[in-house]
């Protein structure tokens, strides 16, 4: 008669996922978005505006998305880390 081995406890990865979901819903470890629609000139003066006030080394500061419209505006979305840290 074989035995069926039990399966291995659960309690390690549920506090692994609980963290995890506190990490996420942490105001301190959320990025900062902002999202702007300018002619083709002000769109590249605001994201230099961003990378100058926010440098990429300290805060991560990116264009996390952009799109063309008509009459030459750009949509795009500036992200950043609120802090340093």
């Amino acid at each position: 008669m074989t035995r069926v081995p039990s399966p291995p406890p659960m309690n390690g990865l549920r506090r692994q996922i609980a963290r995890a979901r506190e990490r996420r819903q942490d105001p301190a470890s959320s990025f900062v978005r902002e999202t702007f629609r300018l002619p083709r000139a002000d769109a590249r003066a605001k994201a230099r505006e961003w990378f100058d006030t926010w440098p990429k080394a300290a805060y991560w500061t990116t264009v996390e998305s952009w799109r063309q419209l008509p009459d030459d505006h750009i949509e795009f979305t500036m992200r950043r880390l609120p802090t340093a840290d």
